[in-house]
């Protein structure tokens, strides 16, 4: 009986061998489809030229959801279709100003970019005093005798010691986010944000801003970072100067919008989804290629990759562009309310929202056998370079898809260039290496097939 057992595991460890050999060689398949291809490059370079300032509501979103519907439709899938979504529509309007003027040192116009949703000043704009400050700490104790009507200008940088580069931007985001209706409480008349960069020049980076109820919605923009260390000097030596600001921005009714949905069916469970996805919409002063073109480009890929080589999943493989991350975040709002609507049965979710640099892993939101089963599948990315494999992951877009209890998944790039780009002018298609993009797309495809072949 002994030997019995001893012959059966043996014979157990030897189709488990061959089933990781196999693996591996559909991985090397993987890698070596996407990194021969450039049909993803070439599909991302239109997005960013053709469709430039995709923010949800306008007329460049609608032409991007039209492209990539075309794109999925000409993959022969077995289903492609849109979700209506309505969408918060703002416009930037043509004209921004940023000025100092200061007895001591003189006039110096500065780099401004009005933050999305804001409020406009009007024609003539706003001036006033300017009252530096680095957190809402700081806001309280400043108060509101010395706050009222003057503008608040918020200059806590990026962290440069934090090595997880998305951990800097979150320490600092709040005071772009919730700055301009923390401020509005004090009686300030206009806010300015230092932008969240890593980067010292001259090109504000945007970003939204949230107003609340009951609060004056009063104008805010972001200011580059050379200009906000111009007037930090300043004031230190001339506390009387005067910002002269002027935006032309305006808040419109919600517009119909949709998310962009294709399915390979699995053949075993086609009822069990597996979505993975990036947001269409771009903020209107770049090309959003890493934000977050590329991450709607790498979900096509996947399925593109996966029509390439043969490989019939036993589950759906949903790519998802989701509409209005920017801004609103409804894409993936209603993504949830309609899954939940329609009773379907999610199976995990994966989203790429973090650039198009070389891939370092995945984070996995999930815990117990099954975080621990994912995070074995490292050993099939090590020959590519590919080694973080972690608790915790999620994203914006796939998050209101934890009320079904499922794992979400975060791809991670390389994070330590994405700042100089986010949110800016300088986001636009020539800033992403090919090469780049495609282990990127490589490894998020690997990843799906091996969840959905290993039931993880």
């Amino acid at each position: 009986m002994k030997k019995y057992f001893l012959f059966l595991f043996s014979l157990i460890s030897f189709f488990q061998g061959i089933s990781q050999e196999q693996s591996e060689k559909v991985v090397k398949l993987i890698f070596d489809e996407a990194l021969g291809s450039s049909v993803a490059y070439e599909n991302l370079r239109y997005l960013c030229k053709e469709t430039k300032g995709r923010i949800a509501g306008t007329p460049q979103a609608a032409a991007a959801v039209e492209f990539t519907r075309q794109v999925l439709e000409e993959m022969k899938l077995d289903r492609v279709f849109l979700q209506e979504v309505m969408v918060p529509h703002w416009e930037r309007g043509n004209v921004e100003y940023g000025n100092i003027s200061s007895v001591l040192f003189g006039s110096r116009e500065v780099p401004v970019s009005a933050l999305g949703r804001s409020v406009g000043t009007g024609k003539e704009g706003i001036f006033g005093r300017v009252v530096e400050v680095y957190d809402f700490e700081e806001l309280e104790k400043v108060g509101s005798e010395k706050i009222k009507g003057k503008i608040v200008f918020f200059n806590r940088p990026l962290d440069p010691t934090l090595i997880q580069t998305f951990s800097a931007y979150g320490r600092a985001a709040n005071q772009r986010t919730s700055g301009p209706a923390m401020a509005a409480k004090y009686g300030a008349i206009g806010v300015l944000v230092r932008s969240l960069t890593h980067a010292t020049d001259n090109i504000p980076h945007t970003g939204v801003t949230r107003y609340e109820e009951g609060v004056e919605k009063i104008p805010a923009v972001s200011i580059s970072t050379q200009g906000a260390n111009l007037l930090s000097q300043w004031l230190k030596k001339d506390p009387d100067l005067t910002f002269h600001m002027i935006t032309n921005c305006r808040n419109l009714p919600d517009v119909m919008s949709y998310n962009v949905v294709g399915e390979l069916w699995g053949t075993e469970y086609p009822d069990e989804i597996i979505t993975i996805g990036g947001h269409l919409d771009a903020w209107d002063t770049g090309e959003g290629a890493h934000d977050d073109g590329a991450g709607c480009i790498q979900s096509i890929e996947v399925l593109r990759i996966f029509r390439a080589l043969g490989i019939k999943p036993k589950r759906t493989i949903r790519a998802v562009m989701f509409m209005d991350e920017e801004m609103g975040q409804t894409g993936g709002k209603k993504y949830a309310e309609l899954a939940k609507i329609n009773n379907e049965k999610h199976y995990t979710a994966l989203e790429s929202d973090r650039g198009a640099f070389t891939p370092q892993g995945f984070g996995f939101g999930t815990q117990g056998e099954r975080l621990e089963k994912m995070i074995a599948l490292k050993k099939y990315f090590l020959p590519y370079g590919i080694t973080e494999f972690k608790k915790g992951g999620g994203g914006v877009d796939i998050g209101p898809l934890r009320q079904f209890g499922i794992p979400l998944i975060s791809y991670i790039p390389d994070s330590q260039r994405y700042f100089y780009y986010h949110h800016s002018p300088k986001d636009t298609f020539e800033q992403v290496n090919p090469r780049e993009l495609q282990m990127g797309s490589a490894a998020i495809a690997a990843l799906i097939y091996l969840i959905d072949k290993y039931d993880l």
